[in-house]
């Protein structure tokens, strides 16, 4: 088995490396600055702070009646609320509907929304086809 990454996959971990770090320089930045900040700085520094998801909450899975616990799923399933088995599942029934996580979306869709057993929605794989067409073209 080869060591070699596939470039999208070095941009993809290198992307998520970029975020756990911004993440920790705005968590140290927080910690550092608070004795000095004036009111108006402490507003919006509450402002932003109010719709931030912290990283120490787990998280449930947004599918219903799930019990996954999700508190050492992997960064991509917290964020997206989605365990691994309901992301990777072909049909889960959310509010009635029968649907599929996206790969591409990163969200739900309706079963209608994509071809036969493929993760990602007929919108996201035109899109990705057609800037595929677009480089060999080039």
């Amino acid at each position: 088995m080869s060591m070699r990454r596939s470039k999208a996959e070095g941009k993809r971990s290198l992307r998520e490396m970029s975020e756990e770090e911004e993440e920790e320089e705005e968590e140290e930045g927080e910690e550092d600055s608070e004795d000095t900040l004036d009111e108006e700085e402490e507003e919006t520094l509450e402002k932003k702070q109010k719709g931030k998801v912290t990283s120490s909450s787990s998280g449930v899975c947004q599918v219903e009646s799930c019990t996954a616990d999700m508190s050492r799923a992997k960064h991509y399933h917290k964020r997206h609320k989605v365990c691994e088995y309901h992301a990777k599942a072909s049909l889960v029934r959310i509010s009635g509907l029968h649907q599929r996580f996206c790969q591409q979306c990163s969200r739900f869709h309706e079963l209608g929304e994509f071809d036969e057993a493929k993760r990602s929605c007929r919108r996201r794989l035109a899109g990705h086809n057609e800037r595929r067409r677009k480089s060999t073209t080039e």
